[in-house]
């Protein structure tokens, strides 16, 4: 099976779901450090449609500059997507994708639904 995670290795949730996905013999993982690789617009909006969320549902509001950028209250959904794509860290993590689907894994056990 393959398998992607886009990862923050400062994130104690997204390094237990790397953990539990290298723990799953089959599995060819592939991981994207999306701080260091930013997300294209296009994948983001692959990503949440596929998960079943929007935009603002996979806005990281912690530690994260999204009240400085306007966008807890009133910002559209493309005003989040542009600002996740040039600041990526407001994207909730970690996601994964597997051919059984996208999950947002908070909390890391989630994996389990698609691998």
């Amino acid at each position: 099976m393959l398998a992607n995670i886009w990862h923050n290795p400062n994130c104690g949730t997204s390094r237990k779901t790397l953990e539990i996905l290298q723990s799953v013999p089959g599995i060819q993982l592939t991981v994207h450090h999306y701080l260091d690789e930013p997300f294209e617009r296009s994948k983001l909006v692959q990503l949440f449609n596929d998960a079943g969320l929007t935009p603002r549902e996979a806005l990281r509001t912690r530690g994260s500059p999204a009240e400085e950028l306007g966008l807890l209250e009133g910002a559209s959904e493309d005003s989040i997507l542009d600002a996740m794509v040039e600041h990526p860290i407001l994207v909730e993590r970690p996601f994964v994708e597997t051919e059984k689907g996208v999950r947002l894994c908070r909390p890391q056990e989630i994996a389990f639904e698609i691998i």
